[in-house]
């Protein structure tokens, strides 16, 4: 048969019909819409019928389709919740941990996420070349880390480290992060990680959790330091990241240049107004901190730093009305470390104490675009962007549980324009 006149399916054009539509952003759905996806990206959003007839095609029945979830806050490689035991595992484990916690992200309906910490390009391109199915996937590299701050893993009775931070000397280096001091040191450590491919640069701006020797309210790096690092990124076209407690520290880093901050649990009212104002974004993670308190001694967390989780805990979730009260630009992320990858999609029912659903909807999609400098290709149903969507079985602006049952309520998948699951074509 010529090709002009076949009526096999074109497996790179997919349409899905009869959907009600949120785009990312607008409270108000689009009902009865028709989707044309080809090569990758939406390329019509219609409310009249579209003609492709080789294309595939998914009835959506009135169901809600939306942008791919984003979940800004992964590290991959974190097989464990104990830094010591993820380094002597070594790297194979590391590896296969990373692919099953990738997988089940994509099955949950994160069709991308953000390693923040320990990504590499070496995963990056094992998904680019399709090597195992999983989300898009940004990374910032390694984590630079002052000297005695939080990406400093070492134990107190361990020798110290005096020699220049280079790869050559084997010190200094672990799989999630890189120890660099003073402004030379930083300035190298930068421009290797965006050298290896980073898509942005996090730096520990305070204190925290699973480090063994700092205490969580500490401040980290030096102004001069925290400088560099941006300048270097803003040349590069992209962003500082900086892990960050108490609000001090938040203040400081904004007030640097950082673009996003990772955690920011510690906060009060007049540091999330400052954040607001300066259109900074922040990615609390509650799932993590919830998970060690409940079973970080049964997975062997450390004494020093479930103390440093207990404490945190306790201010979590007001912190998350502080930043709501601001206006502050919030982004979906977890922080799930070893086996409490699992609890991916519990974020969304721990935020909900706080956040409507279209809130919630928001920070998981175009709002994370946004800080991720992916707007409008990212986080969105909109004519040009990745075709990165699922359908929900349901409406999640009403009910957010609808993304919290793990991918249960998942009737379609789509990565890339690639269909990962569809339970409606029969």
């Amino acid at each position: 048969m010529d090709a002009s006149t076949s009526r096999e399916p074109d497996m790179s054009q997919l349409l899905v019909t009869r959907a009600r539509v949120f785009d990312g952003s607008n409270a108000d759905c689009a009902e009865g819409m028709n989707v044309l996806v080809a090569d990758g990206l939406i390329q019509q959003v219609s409310a009249q019928p579209i003609a492709a007839p080789n294309a595939r095609v998914i009835d959506a029945g009135g169901r809600t389709l939306m942008p791919g979830l984003i979940d800004c806050h992964v590290h991959a490689f974190a097989s464990d919740v104990s830094m010591q035991k993820v380094e002597a595992l070594g790297e194979p484990y590391r590896t296969a941990h990373a692919v099953r916690m990738l997988q089940h992200a994509l099955h949950c309906g994160f069709t991308t996420v953000r390693d923040i910490g320990g990504g590499n390009y070496s995963l990056y391109r094992a998904l680019a070349d399709k090597l195992f199915v999983g989300p898009r996937y940004f990374y910032s590299g390694r984590i630079l880390s002052m000297t005695g701050g939080h990406g400093d893993m070492r134990q107190i009775e361990e020798r110290p480290r005096y020699e220049s931070a280079c790869g050559c000397s084997g010190m200094g280096f672990n799989s999630i992060g890189v120890l660099a001091d003073g402004v030379d040191e930083c300035l190298k450590a930068v421009r290797e990680e965006l050298r290896q491919g980073a898509h942005c640069i996090k730096i520990m701006g305070s204190g925290g959790v699973a480090s063994p020797t700092d205490p969580i309210w500490m401040n980290q790096y030096r102004e001069d330091e925290i400088r560099a690092i941006v300048g270097e990124c803003t040349e590069r076209r992209t962003y500082v990241s900086a892990h960050c407690h108490p609000a001090s520290a938040v203040r400081r880093c904004v007030d640097f240049g950082v673009r996003c901050i990772e955690h920011a649990t510690l906060i009060d009212a007049e540091t999330a107004r400052f954040v607001a104002e300066c259109g900074a974004f922040v990615v609390p993670t509650m799932t993590i901190l919830e998970q060690l308190v409940e079973t970080g001694r049964q997975l062997g967390f450390a004494p020093q730093s479930q103390a440093k989780a207990d404490f945190a805990w306790q201010s979590a979730i007001s912190g998350l009305d502080i930043l709501r009260n601001a206006g502050v630009k919030l982004c979906y992320g977890t922080d799930l470390l070893g086996s409490l990858y699992l609890h991916e999609c519990r974020e969304f029912t721990l935020r909900a104490q706080v956040f409507t659903p279209v809130e919630l909807l928001r920070q998981a999609t175009s709002i994370a675009a946004d800080m991720m400098m992916q707007a409008g290709r990212l986080g969105c149903v909109a004519e040009g962007a990745h075709a990165d969507l699922i359908v929900v079985d349901g409406d999640p602006l009403a009910d957010i549980a609808l993304l919290a049952a793990d991918g249960a309520r998942l009737s379609v998948i789509v990565r890339g324009g690639e269909v990962v699951k569809d339970v409606l074509t029969r």
